[in-house]
Formats: structure tokens, sequence, C-alpha cells
């Protein structure tokens, strides 16, 4: 079965909403093992949606259509349904009356112009939505499904996973597709690329590449008719890659850096304490996110100016002698943390940018009873860019550090 989603909403081309539909469907219909071969996002104009679902008819076997079945003139995906398929939309009046119950229960009178959402063309069953007045169609007519559900991310997920979800599973017997995310840092896209080139040309299972700002992903996708089959597949991709690219390699599928680290800490009994300046506290809140964060990590201090970081225990003379940023302030930034915190490990950013060139020097402090770390590295990027390198670059060398030394 080949798919294609269709997005709708003139917002999402705007970029005033992030279409995070398409990309939680991408992922369960590879699930299902439903090849996607197209995502095709239109706007609320009724030609040019209608030639769009015109396009996916010709193309695939399951249309899924995301948003457009509100109240409001422009929600259009139902009109251009009908359209395409050659029906006449009528109200049915069993969901209109169920409509309005729903607007008395919660919002007192309906307004007249909900009763677009009652209307429903022959061949379309109701699918009904258990968070929101917009029901969903299921349609099974001339060897094609199209599936139309609403916008809002969490009517659509909750449709899908109790409307939709089985009725697909029923139908389904086909091969299944999984996947699986190997994250790493510290090494280019280009080089990863140079490195791992006989399995990029593989087809099964295949391996794609993305940057994220907390490294390279590799994602490993495998073709089977069994899940067990596909499982296996991966794993020896997997155990390949990590054979020439380990000291690199952080993590997977779900985890974060400050969660891998977090894990570490834990493990071993240790506190962590930071001190930054140039980062202007997102280490300190990266590392604070998850919830288990308050069993090792201690806080953090923002000192962006020579005054701040005098009063929370540096010696202005090593400032005077090194300069406000450098590799041996985000040391000095570490020690004085970790004393003054009473941890077990600190962790110290300095860095400095030059915006002509969009790069950024960063300077990063790791200090314990047991070793001292200082690691300089450059960024290119705008300033928030470079931020969250240095961020994701600190906790990766201090993970190498809680695996390799501690």
């Amino acid at each position: 079965m080949k798919a294609e989603i269709i997005p709708t909403g003139t917002e999402i081309l705007l970029g005033n909403i992030v279409d995070t539909n398409s990309s939680f469907l991408a992922n369960q219909l590879s699930l299902l093992g439903i090849d996607l071969y197209f995502i095709s996002t239109v706007g609320d104009n009724h030609e040019r949606l209608l030639h769009t679902l015109r396009q996916a008819w010709m193309r695939a076997d399951l249309i899924i259509t995301t948003g457009g079945l509100g109240p409001t003139q422009g929600d259009i995906t139902r009109e251009a349904i009908a359209k395409l398929l050659g029906e006449e939309p009528k109200v049915d009046k069993k969901l209109w009356q169920e409509l309005q119950n729903l607007f008395s229960h919660y919002h007192g009178r309906i307004p007249q112009g909900n009763i677009k959402q009652a209307t429903v063309i022959p061949s379309a069953q109701i699918i009904l939505n258990p968070i929101g007045t917009a029901p969903g169609w299921w349609i099974e007519k001339d060897d094609h499904l199209i599936v139309a559900m609403p916008g809002p991310p969490d009517e659509m997920q909750l449709m899908w996973e109790e409307g939709i979800l089985p009725r697909l599973r029923q139908k389904m017997t086909g091969a299944i597709i999984l996947s699986k995310i190997i994250k790493t840092f510290g090494l280019a896209e280009a080089k990863i690329d140079e490195l791992l080139a006989p399995f990029l040309a593989l087809s099964n299972p295949t391996l794609a590449t993305y940057i994220k700002p907390d490294g390279i992903y590799l994602r490993v996708t495998a073709k089977a008719q069994k899940a067990a089959k596909a499982e296996y597949m991966i794993a020896q991709k997997e155990a390949d890659i990590r054979e020439i690219l380990a000291l690199y390699i952080w993590g997977t599928d779900n985890d974060t850096l400050d969660s891998v680290v977090g894990t570490c800490l834990k493990a071993k009994n240790l506190s962590l304490a930071t001190m930054e300046s140039f980062t202007d506290g997102l280490l300190s809140n990266t590392i604070a996110n998850s919830l288990e964060s308050s069993a090792y990590f201690k806080g953090g201090l923002i000192a962006c100016c020579n005054e701040a970081k005098v009063a929370f225990g540096l010696d202005p003379h090593s400032i005077k002698r090194y300069g406000n940023e450098s590799s041996q302030i985000a040391q000095a930034m570490a020690e004085v943390v970790r004393k003054n915190l009473h941890a077990d490990i600190g962790l110290g950013i300095a860095g400095t940018m030059n915006p002509c060139e969009k790069a950024g020097n960063i300077f990063i402090g790791l200090n314990s009873d047991k070793f001292k770390r200082t690691i300089t590295r450059n960024f290119p990027g705008n300033r928030l860019r470079i931020k969250q390198r240095a961020v994701y670059a600190a906790l990766f060398e201090l993970r190498k550090i809680l695996i390799e030394e501690v």
C-alpha cells in the first residue's frame, strides 16, 4: 500500500504553525508497513486542494488529510473530497443532533455554522472525535482509502489511535517497517558519510543521516515480513556502525544528552554544578529539564560579566591575565562552582563570538578531585546555534569522562 499525506491550512504554508501531524503519521505508517511516498501541504484554497487530491488519487492507495474539518468558510476538506468523488454532501441529522448536544453541555447554543461538521457524503463513514467537534471520515472507494482527520494534533492523534489505527491493522497483512535512531556528536556529516559509505548504498536496511543541534543522527530502517526479522536486521547494522563510530555515539531513539549524563551521574552517585558565561544559563536549563535532575544537579551560576565572576569567587588577577573568556577561565569557573556548591564535578563554559565571521570559540572546563579537563571548540552559526552546540559539546565531554575515567 502506497500512502500520501495532505496537511491542509494556509497557516502551515505561512509558517505560523509547525506541521507535527505529518511526522506523527509518517512514523505510524512505517510501523504498519505502509510506504509513504509524498507529503503534500496545501493552503485553504478549494481548487488547489482538489488538484492535490486528484494527484494523490493517481499515485497513492491511501490518502490521509489533516485539517479543514472545522465550521468556518476556510474549512474546505469535506467539500473538496466530495468533489473528487463526485458525491453530494448532505446533513446527517443524527450527527447534527449529537453536535448540538455536545455544544449545549459545554458551550451553550451551537452556532449554525457548525452544521458543516455534520455534512457527510454517501461513501463516508463517520469517525467520532472524542475531544472535539470535527468528526473524521473513512472512505473506501474504487480500491482507494481516504482518511480525513482534524488538524489539532491532540484531536488528530486520539482519533488515529482509537478510530483509524485498529481499522488499518485489520486491512494490512504486508511487511513491517522499523527504524532506529543512532545519535552521534563530534564528527561532521561529511566525515560520517565517508566512514559509512558502504552502508549508505544499501537498500534494506537503509541508512540515512541528518543534522540536529545535538549532533548527527543516523536512521537505520529495515523492512521485513515480521517485526522480529526487521529488529534483527537493524541490530546487525547497528553493531557494524558502532564498530566504526563507537567513540562518537552517545545515545539512541528518545535519549537526550542531558538524560544520558544524568543517568551516568546517578549510577555513580555523583553530583554536578555548573557555571557559565557565554551560554547565558542554557546549560543549567538543559540539565535541569530532566524530572530527576534534583538527584544529581546542585545548581548553576550565570556570570555574564567580570564583576559576577569575581563575586562568585574567581581571582580577578586570573581574569586580567587570561581574559574574561578563555580556557583558563572556563577551568577556573568549573573549580569555583564545584567548591561553592559542594558538588563532585564542576562544569564551566566560556566563549567568544565574531559576528562578522558567524563563528564562536567555546571553552569548556571540567573539574573534580580526580580530574581536570579543558576543551576548546569552534562552531559556526548564529549566536543561538553556537550556544546550543556549546552546551551539547560540554555534556558530550562530561559523558565521555564519566564513562572512561570516573
